[in-house]
């Protein structure tokens, strides 16, 4: 968007820039706007690009622009690189007609895994992105695996990340009501056919292995602090801090920000995300701290969904307390129970005042021993739940009642929960199980960041383009949503982007296919 009647190059942010940035600097601290380059006392160091963050989208982008020819240096501000990525499980949300779902005889369309993104999640998705990710999916996996990541050919049916080798199942609330009335379901997670809970490790493994042989260092321990900006508002480069000090780094091409998100921020978390602010566990690596966020804005940078996030409560596995029932504070049902984690997450977090409990019969109570959600509440009756948990006279008791009645008939008229998990809560001991936000295993990251397009660029508050700068993963406002509906959406959406962005960066055109 240009300025009427001004040069021709002048622009709204570039005009912001000049007129303020004098007296806000001499105000605010370093780091709080951008550094003008003229306060560069001169560069210590030169590369093409830049990269902040070594996680999966950094990595992507990393390992992108260096084949493309670029030369590539890579910050992470801890001591051991792979972010919040190598701590995750590792799905890939992938569909459309993957080899793996083709090789296990799995029909899916991009077209059915759209109708599912679009509409089983926030109002206003990004459609644009989503679109481009479903058509492209097939070929993603196919560069994940060509990359090393190793994934069998085998299927589980059971609910939750799997816990043997298989590498593909249904991740997400595909098959829960209502998003399996929006389009047929198809399992998509794409998982390294590791055992235990190793995929995100593995696929670090693997991603930051191809980093090594293309000959990009991952430089630890260093952290990228501040932006700087020319006269007519690109980012040419950054101020960086480690043990022996502070640095100015120049970046010919682009800088990358990929610092991930600010679940470890509590200022940050309390001014945006209020609702996943009381949830008892930030759910990402200890440099979720904000700062690619923060440097971005301070550079002119637009964020999007700054309050959405991932809230999850694991109620499964095991199965068999699916059966049991959700109730809110007013002693009623507010979702299926066989909903995705998230899904139900969000529900209590943001819609429940956060607090909730899973009333369990005898045989859907938990067996085990188990840390997750604390016993509220143990009787015989469910009167005598609802007297322990200070719920409104009968309304427990009236809710299950009314959900044994229709239970045993094999409908669920209000939350159409699957056939496979419904039938009447009876026999007792009754148990109720805290499930509330900060008393049980709540797990949250945040989802909201910066304003990027297609190719990973960083866009301003008026919609244009901040020449060399560039944003993916956590960092960005990207294809994860509230309700998250889907394990492997973030790191999909990292690593895919991670690749358009190292290529555009590296003057490519997005798709590799010679210069942009």
């Amino acid at each position: 968007m240009k300025d009427e009647g001004g040069p021709k190059d002048l622009n709204r942010r570039r005009l912001l820039l000049a007129a303020g940035a004098a007296s806000v600097l001499a105000t605010r601290a370093p780091g709080a706007v951008a550094l003008p380059s003229s306060r560069v006392p001169a560069w210590d160091q030169e590369v093409d690009v830049l990269v902040a963050g070594s996680g999966a989208g950094g990595t992507c982008a990393a390992l992108e622009a260096r084949r493309a020819g670029a030369s590539v240096m890579v910050l992470e501000s801890l001591a051991v690189p792979g972010g919040s990525s190598s701590l995750s499980g590792g799905v890939v949300y992938a569909g459309g007609g993957t080899a793996l779902q083709r090789a296990l005889k799995i029909e899916d369309s991009p077209e059915a895994m759209f109708d599912f993104l679009i509409r089983a999640g926030t109002p206003n998705p990004p459609r644009d992105k989503i679109q481009l990710y479903c058509e492209q999916s097939p070929e993603h996996f196919a560069w994940l695996v060509a990359q090393g990541v190793p994934y069998t050919e085998k299927f589980t049916a059971d609910k939750g990340l799997p816990m043997g080798d298989e590498s593909l199942y249904f991740s997400g609330t595909e098959q829960a009501w209502p998003a399996r009335d929006y389009a047929r379901p198809a399992p998509r997670g794409h998982v390294p056919g590791v055992v235990g809970m190793n995929g995100g490790r593995t696929l670090m493994e693997a991603l930051h292995g191809q980093l090594r042989a293309a000959g990009v260092k991952i430089r630890t321990r260093v952290a990228m602090k501040q932006l700087v900006i020319e006269s007519d508002g690109r980012v040419s480069g950054a101020v960086v801090h480690s043990s022996v000090g502070k640095k100015y780094l120049r970046a010919r091409r682009g800088i990358v920000l990929a610092c991930g998100g600010f679940v470890h921020n509590r200022d940050m978390m309390v001014q945006y995300a209020p609702h996943l602010s009381r949830c008892s566990v930030p759910w990402a690596g200890a440099g979720d701290q904000g700062d690619g966020i923060n440097m971005g804005i301070a550079a002119g940078a637009a964020s999007l969904r700054m309050h959405e996030g991932f809230a999850v409560a694991p109620i499964y596995p095991p199965e068999n307390t699916i059966p049991a029932i959700l109730v809110n504070a007013s002693g009623q049902r507010f979702i299926s129970e066989d909903s995705y984690h998230a899904v139900i997450g969000h529900s209590i977090a943001y819609q429940q005042q956060g607090k909730a409990w899973l009333i369990t019969d005898q045989e859907s109570a938990y067996q085990s021993v188990q840390d997750n959600f604390p016993l509220a509440a143990k009787s015989n009756s469910m009167g005598g739940l609802a007297e322990q948990l200070s719920l409104p006279r009968g309304a427990l008791q009236n809710t299950v009642a009314y959900y044994n009645r229709y239970a045993s008939k094999g409908e669920d008229p209000m939350f159409h929960k699957s056939v496979d998990y419904l039938r009447p809560l009876q026999g007792p001991p009754y148990k109720a199980w805290d499930i509330s936000v900060d008393r049980a295993f709540f797990a949250a990251h945040t989802l909201g960041g910066l304003a990027t397009n297609l190719n990973g660029e960083v866009l301003s508050s008026f919609g244009e383009l901040i020449p060399g700068l560039f944003a993916v993963g956590r960092t960005t406002a990207g294809i994860p949503t509230a309700p998250y509906i889907a394990s492997g959406l973030s790191v999909g959406d990292a690593t895919f982007f991670g690749r358009r962005a190292g290529r555009v960066v590296a003057g490519l055109a997005p798709d590799g296919g010679g210069r942009a």
